[in-house]
């Protein structure tokens, strides 16, 4: 089995590019709103450790984000829980999808929390920072200071660059997009 770990940017499209490859996904992000919303045990963890923040069940987004942006322990803490629980979904999702000849690995701090392998295929999406920034501005859950909290966690550009054996250009259409990944399949599966 190849595994491709997807780096790139908040917002440059990494989610997009997975997707397009038509193997098997590991959406980080998706399975950390799937705790939020659905896994009592997490909230009660992050409820003894962040009591003025959490609140009811289901964890809300904004609970989250007004823990984060009040000090930089309590991401720290977030993390601490929520990595261990992803970790567990990772390592079910790869046993459960063995027989594939490919899996993308979606997980925005892939390098920074050591979850990748030596043999991992690594691919950076790049994208410009205009369409990066408009993008972002239209989720709805857009906040500029978490933004610059997690980019103050993660690892510089030209480092994932460096670490990447591949880049895909990307402008955010399928059409060109498709191409760059079909030339990538077509190197690591000869």
């Amino acid at each position: 089995m190849i595994r491709i770990g997807i780096l790139g940017d908040i917002g440059s499209g990494k989610s997009f590019i997975a997707k397009l490859f038509g193997y098997p996904v590991f959406n980080a992000d998706l399975e950390v709103s799937k705790l939020y919303s659905k896994d009592k045990k997490v909230h009660a963890k992050l409820k003894k450790k962040l009591p003025n923040y959490i609140e009811s069940f289901p964890i809300k987004k904004k609970e989250i984000t007004k823990a984060i942006l009040a000090n930089k322990s309590n991401l720290k803490n977030i993390v601490n829980i929520v990595h261990k629980e992803i970790r567990k979904k990772m390592k079910f999702f790869i046993k459960k999808n063995k027989q594939k000849k490919v899996i993308i690995l979606d997980i925005p701090l892939l390098l920074e929390n050591k979850i990748n392998n030596k043999k991992d295929v690594l691919i950076f999406v790049d994208s410009k920072k205009s369409e990066i920034l408009k993008r972002l501005k239209k989720r709805k859950s857009f906040n500029n200071e978490l933004l610059k909290k997690f980019k103050k966690i993660q690892f510089p550009l030209d480092y994932k660059i460096r670490r990447s054996n591949f880049i895909i250009k990307n402008d955010f259409t399928k059409k060109t997009v498709i191409k760059e990944i079909n030339l990538i399949l077509k190197e690591i599966l000869k």
